[in-house]
């Protein structure tokens, strides 16, 4: 927590605006744009994310990232409905969905599996390799399984830190597997993404390009009060189409030009959040909070060290971040 999350969330009580959608308060909306650009660009992720490459891509806060799990999953299961309706027009959207399988790694959050209740469909934990990390070949095995059986695979999490041992996914490996059979990839890196601020953590990155989306949560490790959900998405169109239900009271003459985040989450009412992300940015800056991340990791090292250097105990997992 700090001082200036503190004060940009009772500034948010304040103003009270509920950002639903462009209209509702345009800088509620513009400066959420901005600053998912700016937290983008701090931790390396690849332009196709970020709303100012001109693409399709762009960001959203969202309360947490078991919000953001299930709303990955909700784009991804939209998008492979829409993909099988154009080979077997023949199929019921429930036939479809009755098919539809889902994958994680045996260390995944609790979050993930919740999502696949919430969302209808089965996932599946994949067993995990001796460093607790998900691989690809396993990955691919229990795709291709699936396939056997008749089933359709269609989304995959990939955690950067797991919550039992902070133990890194190879997103280079899986990514490029879930590209191969159509797999939408979502990346959760609640916690451990907040280091990649840090360029000597990036490596742990490697692969986010074969992503379709990305999570973090500045809420864990960044100084900001909860809640705070950072989601990057390539194309949040699959996400909007899933969500867009267009009443004539929330229409307006701005649609299309600005995001409606409504679209994008789960609720229709948002707070101001990106104020939160604001004022840490500019009152701490980049080099400061890097800083924060640093402090922490050498924590974590020293007492490994003081472990080790006891016969009384055992490091059992690799020694990660915090």
């Amino acid at each position: 927590n700090s001082y200036p999350a503190i004060v940009a969330d009772m500034l948010s009580g304040a103003i009270a605006c509920i950002g639903f959608s462009w209209i509702a308060s345009p800088a509620c909306t513009e400066l959420e744009v901005v600053m998912l650009d700016w937290l983008g660009k701090m931790i390396g992720l690849p332009k196709e994310f970020l709303a100012c490459s001109g693409g399709k891509g762009g960001g959203v806060i969202q309360g947490t990232a078991s919000e953001a799990t299930l709303v990955a999953l909700l784009g991804a299961k939209a998008k492979k409905i829409e993909e099988i309706k154009v080979l077997h027009p023949e199929w019921s959207e429930n036939t479809i969905i009755s098919k539809l399988v889902g994958y994680s790694s045996s260390q995944a959050h609790s979050s993930v599996e919740r999502a696949g209740l919430l969302g209808g469909v089965k996932l599946r934990g994949v067993a995990a390799d001796e460093n607790n990390r998900l691989r690809g070949e396993a990955l691919e095995a229990a795709i291709k399984k699936d396939l056997e059986e008749g089933l359709i695979p269609f989304y995959a999490v990939v955690t950067l830190g797991t919550t039992n041992t902070c133990a890194f996914d190879h997103l280079d490996e899986c990514g490029p597997v879930g590209n191969k059979y159509g797999v939408w990839i979502h990346v959760d890196a609640a916690y451990a993404g907040a280091a990649f601020i840090c360029p000597e953590y990036r490596p742990l990155l490697k692969g986010i390009e074969t992503a379709d989306s990305f999570n973090l949560n500045p809420h864990k490790w960044m100084l900001v009060n909860f809640d705070c959900s950072a989601m990057w998405l390539k194309d949040p169109s699959w996400v909007v189409n899933a969500f867009n239900v267009d009443p004539l009271y929330l229409k307006h003459d701005m649609q299309g030009s600005a995001p409606d985040y409504r679209h994008w989450q789960i609720p229709l009412g948002r707070r101001f959040r990106a104020l939160k992300l604001w004022f840490v940015l500019r009152l701490y800056g980049v080099e400061n909070l890097q800083a924060h991340i640093r402090r922490h990791c050498g924590y974590a090292t020293q007492f490994a060290n003081l472990c080790r250097a006891d016969e009384r105990f055992e490091i059992v997992g690799d020694v990660n971040m915090g």
